[in-house]
């Protein structure tokens, strides 16, 4: 007889039990799905059978995860009505992970067993434009993603991580970090130029670090003044609580002497994008990045843009090699990333509640079993 360590029984409750050796060859890795669109009560932890490597697969020992907004979004069935969602649940949550990799498939050349990597948010999408059919395989969302103790993806699916980061760090790479190089490579960040960062959130605080490596000057806005405090520890030079000034865009213009901004990191959506708009130079550029602020009755109106030449650019993740890149950029410039709080794998849904919360300032990691 075998015993399998953290195998469901109810919801996301684990226990041990004996099974025969010839079961436990077969099913030996615990994945967490969600079983339909019914809130954080459909994330259940499932046992299923190893995943094996073809000719171009790396299979992967996960170390590490972290959350993303995103994912609060998956459990109810995805972000807004055409979002690319994997149909017919079960769906494996998360695009965010880092491991060591166990088995390398006869073709792979790029990997060895041992080393440690991270997985690539868009698992098809390498370099160059991202395409539909690219869209197509964002992990944890269009298709299955990683919250399993072991991951199969294509050789082309990884990247290597930095030297400098442990795997918990490093776990909080794919998704928000690269949203933030992809914006500031877009919008070709120079030294001694502004930025503007709206809230705390993983990709606000990433952005934070890069732009301050970059020589940029950084305001950001918070309803906290603790958050606030940290990110001014952190390098931010001027912070504004948008509850004590709700038209923030007007003190923005008065930080820059009238000028505004060069770029905004814009997660609010249709809720602040008026604001940012007001906030940003003629010919400046506005990141689109995020939703947080839901739908609103009245869309903003788009006269700004027009008028003063602002570049609106949605962004979508980014690309393996901007994904390389980024990491290049942390070690040359140690920069360590922000995590919040840590929570064992057996407290996923420990993990979404404090994610939905909103108390996090940074990353939210989930640990793999020792």
């Amino acid at each position: 007889m075998s015993t399998i360590r953290g195998c469901p029984k109810q919801g996301s409750e684990f226990v041990d039990f004996a099974i025969s050796g010839e079961v436990a060859n077969l099913y030996s890795m615990i994945t967490y799905q969600l079983k339909g669109p019914t809130g954080l009560s459909a994330l259940q932890p499932t046992v299923l059978p190893d995943p094996e490597p073809g000719p171009r697969d790396v299979l992967v020992q996960s170390m590490a995860w972290s959350l993303n907004y995103r994912d609060l979004a998956m459990p109810a069935g995805g972000y807004v009505r055409n979002d690319k969602v994997k149909q017919n649940p079960p769906l494996v949550p998360l695009s965010d992970m880092a491991g060591r990799v166990i088995a390398v498939g006869s073709d792979v050349t790029k990997f060895r067993v041992g080393d440690r990597v991270m997985a690539n948010f868009f698992r098809d999408w390498v370099d160059g434009d991202l395409t539909s059919e690219q869209i197509g395989t964002a992990l944890g969302g269009a298709i299955d993603g990683v919250l399993s103790e072991k991951v199969c993806l294509p050789d082309h699916g990884w990247v290597k991580t930095p030297d400098s980061l442990t795997d918990f760090e490093a776990a909080t790479l794919p998704c928000a970090a690269v949203t933030a190089w992809h914006s500031f490579e877009l919008g070709q960040l120079r030294m001694g130029q502004t930025v503007l960062l709206l809230g705390t959130g993983g990709v606000s605080i990433f952005a934070l670090q890069l732009a301050k490596a970059a020589g940029a000057k950084v305001i950001i806005t918070s309803s906290s003044d603790a958050k606030l405090t940290k990110a001014a520890e952190m390098g931010a030079d001027e912070t504004i609580n948008y509850k004590e000034f709700p038209e923030w865009h007007e003190r923005v213009l008065e930080i820059t002497g009238g000028v505004g901004v060069d770029h905004v990191i814009e997660v609010g959506g249709a809720g602040t994008l008026e604001r940012s708009l007001a906030s940003t130079r003629v010919s400046g550029t506005i990141s689109l990045i995020g939703i947080l602020t839901g739908r609103v009755e009245k869309n903003p109106s788009m006269m700004p843009a027009l008028f003063n030449r602002i570049t609106v650019r949605g962004i979508y993740v980014g690309s393996r090699r901007m994904f390389e890149d980024l990491c290049r950029a942390i070690e040359i410039n140690q920069i360590s990333p922000v995590i919040d709080r840590t929570f064992a794998f057996e407290e996923a849904r420990a993990a979404y509640e404090h994610l939905q919360s909103g108390k996090h300032f940074g990353k939210v990691v989930i640990r793999a079993p020792e």
